[in-house]
């Protein structure tokens, strides 16, 4: 595979991981959490294939720099909004979140480049898939008690994913 064919895959993959959003909301307002699960995993692959890909061409194309990390900010704040409206996670936090998320979004799409995601950008993205994957962890799942225990680890690696948002974003505006 040459690199236009890559780039082009890579792209497909952005794309195709935009419109995973909503059915993961449906599925989960409808209560079908292993599908949402399943949505959110396979998100979460794309991502990192669409990257690979990117890398593989030698860099992705500038439309997929700008739009993968709006595709992102889509597949991980629309479980989140529906995790906060359950009552799962605190409300303020999902809004200091998504207010990191408008501001540094507002700013790489000023970038002629689109502006590349930080290490710490790409691992608070890693972490809150993490904590997303367990925090939706569907209850038929295994046995209460250990669903319970993963759930609580979601709950856990949520924090540190915030603080690496704030901590990303700082980074991000300071270059600026």
């Amino acid at each position: 595979m040459n690199a236009a064919q890559c780039r082009r895959l890579a792209d497909g993959l952005t794309v195709g991981r935009a419109t995973i959003g909503l059915p993961l909301i449906v599925a989960l307002s409808l209560g079908q959490p292993a599908l949402a699960w399943w949505l959110l995993l396979l998100g979460g692959l794309s991502d990192a294939a669409d990257g690979w890909l990117a890398r593989r061409a030698g860099g992705g194309s500038v439309w997929g720099a700008r739009l993968d990390p709006l595709t992102d900010k889509i597949l991980i704040l629309a479980p989140l909004l529906w995790l906060g409206a359950a009552g799962s996670l605190p409300l303020w936090a999902i809004w200091l979140l998504l207010a990191r998320e408008l501001l540094i979004s507002g700013w790489r799409a000023g970038q002629g480049s689109g502006g590349p995601a930080s290490w710490s950008g790409k691992a608070k993205t890693i972490l809150q898939f993490a904590a997303l994957l367990l925090l939706l962890w569907p209850d038929g799942w295994g046995p209460a008690g250990a669903v319970a225990a993963l759930h609580l680890a979601g709950f856990g690696l949520f924090w540190p994913s915030l603080l690496l948002a704030l901590s990303s974003a700082w980074g991000y505006l300071r270059k600026a």
